[in-house]
């Protein structure tokens, strides 16, 4: 007999106080920041011959945060939502509800490192050192996601760690409605047990991804490396995660998700850096 967990129904909100309220979706980037902001200045040596000053350094920290929440919504809504938001225009500015593509907020943190740092050639020496504390910041999100009750897995029957998110009620009577293989599990719980992809990708983007990186740059490593390894194998721990994630939209390419396929871009590009760095 197979035993199921339950999701345990956390309330979105870290805390409030009168009409003011704040989530923990919030809560987690706002940490996330302030630990990118300490890893950062921890690390000004790595900036010695970059000729960037510490101000320079926190003010494009800023710029970097601002562009990669607006461009992470931009992506979310574009990529996954497109439609919904079509018809609810006023929810993209909800963003303490949850939706943020990660690979719109990497352009936007792109974007932003180009343009602040076009005139002192220093790109990867700015990514190098920021791809160390992105997986930090991408568990951290993770566990929001989890904490909202959002992005559950899909549907499954003999797997360990599976979950009931009331959430997906609804999703789960359509699946019922053409594919009565659920209805006796449907009967007995009320709802379909789920993979709890959210911390399988915790464990993968955010705890394994640390660990690689930190040790990778504990050797001797060119230029330009480490943002290649990270996107490398961010992109392949994506590609894995996504085969348990419910989807948010369908593509009709090879059947595969736009998480997939942004991420065997992250892949491609990641390897072209990496033999860039090394052989030229």
């Amino acid at each position: 007999m197979m035993y199921y967990l339950f999701f345990p129904q956390y309330d979105p909100i870290f805390f409030s106080f009168g009409f003011f309220s704040f989530s923990w979706y919030g809560f987690m980037y706002f940490f996330s920041f302030l630990v990118t902001k300490w890893f950062v200045i921890k690390n000004m040596r790595h900036f010695f011959y970059c000729k960037i000053s510490k101000e320079e350094i926190i003010n494009l920290l800023y710029f970097c945060f601002f562009f990669m929440i607006i461009f992470g919504r931009i992506g979310y809504v574009l990529f996954y939502q497109f439609s919904f938001f079509c018809l609810y225009p006023l929810d993209i500015f909800k963003i303490w509800n949850g939706g943020m593509s990660f690979h719109g907020g990497l352009l936007g943190v792109v974007f932003a490192i180009l343009f602040l740092c076009r005139k002192k050639n220093c790109f990867f020496c700015l990514t190098d050192l920021l791809v160390q504390i992105i997986p930090f910041c991408l568990g951290m999100g993770r566990l929001a996601n989890f904490i909202n009750g959002e992005l559950w897995g899909k549907v499954g029957i003999n797997f360990p760690l599976l979950m009931f998110f009331p959430g997906s009620f609804f999703k789960d009577i359509n699946l019922l409605n053409s594919n009565l293989e659920y209805q006796e599990i449907f009967d007995e719980y009320g709802l379909l047990p789920r993979h709890p992809v959210q911390m399988y990708e915790f464990f993968l983007e955010g705890i394994l991804l640390f660990f690689i990186l930190n040790i990778f740059v504990k050797k001797f490593r060119p230029l330009g490396s480490v943002s290649g390894l990270f996107l490398i194998f961010y992109g392949i721990f994506r590609i894995f995660s996504e085969f348990f994630r419910e989807e948010d939209c369908k593509l009709c390419l090879f059947s595969c998700s736009i998480g997939q396929i942004l991420s065997f871009f992250m892949v491609l590009f990641g390897l072209y850096i990496l033999f860039c760095s090394y052989f030229f």
